[in-house]
């Protein structure tokens, strides 16, 4: 046995018997190597990969003092993303909004992480992290809308102006949306600050123009 597959077994059975304690603590990490680190976290991936239920529970428990941040944002996005999938399934094929115990079945987390992640979910900052991604996706969603209200939708054009706070029951010269959307139509900005200082009577004859190929046909 040469000195590289030597080393190989060592690191490994060393890495083995820190998974029988019964928490793993920074200590007992500190005077691991380099190769020892990366078996560690290959094997704790693949042992959270097989588990399930209270057994995964426990496990992130004994390690949940090792787990690099970005680790515990994956499990946490891998969480949320598999109880969003049985919600919507269950749904899709019941009708109903699933059971606690009906996610937890469907996902293979234990009903204890199901109740904590709709208890916490809000406070986290994935959380916060995903809505500003949704967020960001704003503006090209309200390019879609515009574009579908100058091809005539009437629903899309209030919508629009909806969005952009030029129509909400307020005055038609009232922008109420704090957002920071903005519409560029070849080389003019219309954007909030635009609408702003425009009259009721500009934004009367914008609207006319938007929906003016769908009045044609009516």
């Amino acid at each position: 046995m040469d000195r590289k597959t030597t080393d190989f077994t060592v690191s490994k059975r060393k890495v083995n018997s820190l998974f029988t304690r019964e928490k793993i603590t920074p200590k007992d990490i500190e005077d691991l190597n380099k190769l020892e680190r990366d078996q560690l976290g290959q094997a704790a991936t693949e042992i959270l990969n097989q588990l399930k239920g209270q057994d995964r529970d426990n496990f992130l428990d004994k390690i949940e003092q090792i787990i690099p941040a970005s680790v515990k944002s994956d499990v946490w996005e891998h969480n949320h993303s598999a109880i969003s999938n049985a919600i919507s399934g269950y749904m899709h094929e019941y009708g109903l909004m699933p059971t606690k115990n009906a996610i937890a079945e469907k996902t293979g987390l234990s009903r204890q992480t199901v109740a904590k992640h709709f208890k916490d979910y809000k406070t986290s900052p994935d959380f916060t992290a995903h809505m500003e991604q949704f967020k960001f996706m704003a503006p090209r969603i309200l390019t879609n809308v515009f574009r579908f209200a100058c091809n005539g939708d009437v629903r899309a054009a209030r919508l629009y102006f909806e969005m952009v706070g030029a129509i909400n029951n307020q005055p038609a010269n009232t922008i109420v949306n704090g957002q920071n959307n903005y519409i560029q139509i070849n080389n003019t900005i219309l954007s909030q600050q635009n609408l702003k200082q425009l009259t009721a009577e500009q934004l009367n004859q914008i609207e006319n123009i938007v929906t003016n190929k769908e009045l044609k046909r009516i």
